[in-house]
């Protein structure tokens, strides 16, 4: 079986917006359950609630755009310690879709986009 995963694979989805048959198995990758969710309506296959940034990364990152290059780094890094969830995520993502659910209110600065990319090895 091929190690790389189809770039399509994985995709990344706000917990607001609503579940589609396209996403495959939806995994939330927040810490934090998001704000005014249920369970039933976030159809979620799991929570890997310990591949999401630390807290203390999480609040001094605050998406502040600035710091996005460094976010990456640090989060990378913090993510060394969870390498059997990142091999988890990976497998996962090589037998089928794969939808990293988060809660952040902005699409292109969140911890979600940052795990895709480092799942691809972008």
């Amino acid at each position: 079986m091929s190690r790389n995963i189809p770039a399509d694979n994985i995709k990344v989805k706000r917990a607001y917006e609503p579940p589609s048959p396209q996403d495959g198995e939806r995994i939330l990758v927040d810490r934090l359950w998001p704000r005014g969710i249920s369970k039933d309506d976030a159809k979620l296959e799991l929570w890997m609630k310990e591949i999401s940034p630390s807290n203390e990364l999480r609040k001094w990152y605050n998406h502040d755009a600035s710091r996005q290059d460094e976010f990456r780094r640090r989060y990378a890094e913090e993510l060394k310690a969870h390498q059997d969830l990142v091999e988890d995520l990976r497998e996962r993502a090589r037998k089928g879709p794969v939808t990293l659910v988060y809660s952040a209110k902005d699409e292109t600065l969140n911890n979600a986009i940052v795990l895709r990319d480092l799942l691809l090895d972008r």
